[in-house]
């Protein structure tokens, strides 16, 4: 059980604190500065480009949670300060209010409104029952639009007796007839639809402007203030069709709903001109694929005259940003680990990339006058505020909220690599050195691998990784095959074969790190969570290679898994239904391997996962048990 044992130091590090790190100075990452370390979120600009609100999130460690705070400062970052409690801050569009969401009373999540030259706290406009969601301002000022879970009513009713007063029972039975009816993250949604709703800007009775059983995404405003655009699926038998959401425009006078799209595939994110001639939006066409990249389309304000604007990029772009005088749209993309802001005209052609840099940019919000606001993170750099005009687009840092906790921190190098694989594929991952790093000395090597499985690990700081480079370990983290930002090509090359060549790819990496000959071979470890998790069950399946495992959340029987997980869409991840022909199922699923596992491994898992059920952890746990293979389960609530 010594591995086992040295298992417990490597991975548990993240759910237990260090008691000798606490009180000292020290020039290393410690695990404890995690629970003081700040996050900023969303910084959005105010129309005249010269003061920023953001979201600033700490953790409450008494009462275990994250807080949020509105933070409010110039455009230099001068004047800093705390405005609010609460987070989601809207910019009216004088820039003389911001809307917000914080809690309120009777309970829960309420949107307020706050005039910027007053002193006091901001306004309680709604008495919700439910969580509001995406507020946006009217173009004239007047109305708030935002989304809300509204029940509907079950077709099957569980109709108890009466309780008596005073009597405690358990809560009553929850009636389900939905395909999709939970989500991980927000717990059971069967009880109702999301719609879009409008309130007053001097508060009042919301009012519902959506309606059936349909969930609508988050509304858009023409610039006349009288009708909104959104995407949905508004179909019969919506919750059975995949990819099926199309863009609609409804006029709040009359409540009339006009379909605008219609594509066999999806269309979303709409985003309307300032003119209000043109709405700019996301499209795909339906296939077999588990990967797409999503083009930028145009059509007029009527649905007319549509038209691709990036048919050659193969990227998908998000955060759609117009030109102020509407000769374009400025987006995002993710980009071999990088993200940068890129701009498309409106005659289409090749976009053209605004930012340079190796870091991950996420701009949230620009100015009238073209300053654009966002978030920062780059391997030395921790996540803050920058702004940038389009002019002289180099972002500056204007916030430093993890300066304190980093000074006189040494940080380990991340090295990037590209390295060979099965099939002729170049792979790309980064490697971690400890601070103190000698090429001279043989390190222990850990294996991170990312989840998704269409993400990417990106170039941003990682916690993580440099607190366990500051405990001795080489780090690498890579982008397998099924990754995103390389191209529909390789983000789809596990289309039915995963977990598959991405094994190889990883594999590889790890070899390709070996050959640099500061690693001790006889002491690598793996570890990954979700798609990580099933990718490192897979790899203790196939080779003995690691000394020990850390499987976190994973997916062990795809055959149980895709009738238990938060979605139906898995069941489309493979070629058959799992009930015509189980072979592929049983073929793809760690389970399978068990037998084979000769490394200890721990399995980590929660409680409430919804996304990846308790049962799976336990029957790999259970298994590996029974095989009298090292291992233990930590569960989390």
């Amino acid at each position: 059980m010594k591995l086992l044992a040295k298992l417990f130091t490597v991975f548990v590090m993240a759910l237990v604190l260090c008691a000798n790190s606490f009180g000292q100075i020290t020039k290393k990452l410690t695990l404890d500065l995690f629970l003081d370390w700040e996050y900023v979120v969303n910084p959005q600009i105010s129309p005249d480009g010269s003061q920023i609100v953001y979201t600033r999130r700490w953790t409450d460690k008494i009462n275990d949670k994250f807080e949020n705070e509105i933070w409010i400062m110039n455009a230099d970052g001068s004047r800093n300060r705390f405005l609010l409690k609460g987070g989601s801050p809207a910019w009216s569009p004088d820039g003389k209010r911001i809307a917000y969401i914080a809690p309120g009373s009777p309970q829960g999540a309420q949107i307020f409104v706050k005039w910027m030259d007053t002193s006091d706290e901001g306004t309680q406009l709604t008495r919700l029952e439910r969580s509001p969601s995406n507020i946006a301002w009217s173009p004239d000022g007047k109305r708030i639009a935002f989304n809300m879970l509204v029940p509907a009513r079950p077709a099957l009713r569980a109709t108890l007796p009466a309780r008596p007063e005073g009597a405690k029972w358990i809560e009553p039975a929850r009636v389900i007839d939905r395909l999709n009816y939970r989500s991980d993250g927000s717990g059971y949604n069967a009880e109702g639809f999301t719609h879009i709703f409008v309130i007053s800007d001097g508060g009042g009775v919301p009012r519902q402007l959506t309606d059936g059983d349909y969930n609508h995404n988050a509304p858009e405003w023409m610039p006349d203030s009288a009708s909104i655009v959104f995407s949905a699926v508004r179909k019969p038998d919506a919750e059975y069709i995949r990819f099926g959401q199309e863009i609609y425009s409804l006029n709040l006078k009359t409540n009339q709903i006009k379909q605008l799209t219609d594509r066999d595939g999806q269309d979303n994110q709409p985003t309307v001109s300032p003119n209000g001639k043109y709405i700019a939006y996301l499209g795909s066409d339906r296939n077999e694929d588990t990967y797409n990249v999503s083009k930028l389309y145009l059509m007029d304000a009527d649905g007319q005259n549509k038209k691709v604007l990036t048919e050659t990029f193969d990227r998908t772009p998000f955060g759609l940003m117009w030109a102020e005088d509407n000769s374009g749209i400025y987006f995002a993309a993710e980009d071999k680990g990088t993200n940068n802001l890129y701009f498309s005209t409106v005659s289409g052609g090749a976009p053209k990339q605004i930012t340079t840099g190796n870091h991950q940019l996420l701009p949230s919000s620009m100015s009238q006058n073209g300053v654009v606001a966002g978030v920062l993170s780059s391997p030395q750099e921790t996540g803050d505020v920058v702004v940038f005009n389009l002019k002289t687009p180099t972002p500056r840092k204007i916030t430093d909220v993890n300066g304190d906790l980093m000074e006189n921190r040494r940080l380990g190098e991340v090295e990037e690599i590209w390295y060979d694989s099965v099939g002729g594929m170049k792979v790309q991952g980064w490697i971690v050195k400890p601070p103190d790093f000698n090429p001279s000395k043989k390190y222990p090597l850990m294996l991170y691998i990312h989840g998704g499985p269409h993400t990417m690990y990106g170039v941003g700081f990682n916690f993580e990784f440099q607190n366990h480079a500051a405990e001795g370990y080489i780090v690498l983290y890579t982008n397998p095959r099924g990754s995103t930002g390389y191209g529909k090509e390789f983000g789809n090359a596990i289309n039915n074969n995963y977990p598959g060549q991405d094994y190889d790819d990883l594999m590889n990496g790890v070899d390709a790190v070996i050959k640099k000959g500061y690693i001790d071979e006889k002491n690598l470890f793996v570890t990954g969570g979700s798609g990580g998790g099933v990718l490192t069950s897979w790899i203790v399946g196939h080779t003995n290679r690691f000394a020990a495992a850390v499987t976190q959340k994973p997916v062990i029987n795809w055959y149980s898994f895709v009738g238990t997980t938060d979605g139906a869409d898995w069941y489309y991840n493979f070629k058959k239904l799992p009930w015509d022909d189980p072979s592929e199922h049983l073929r793809r699923s760690p389970i399978t391997y068990v037998g084979n596992v000769k490394t200890p491994t721990m399995v980590l898992t929660g409680d409430i996962d919804l996304r990846v059920p308790l049962e799976q952890p336990e029957q790999y746990f259970r298994a590996l048990k029974l095989l009298k293979v090292p291992t233990a389960m930590v569960r989390l609530n």
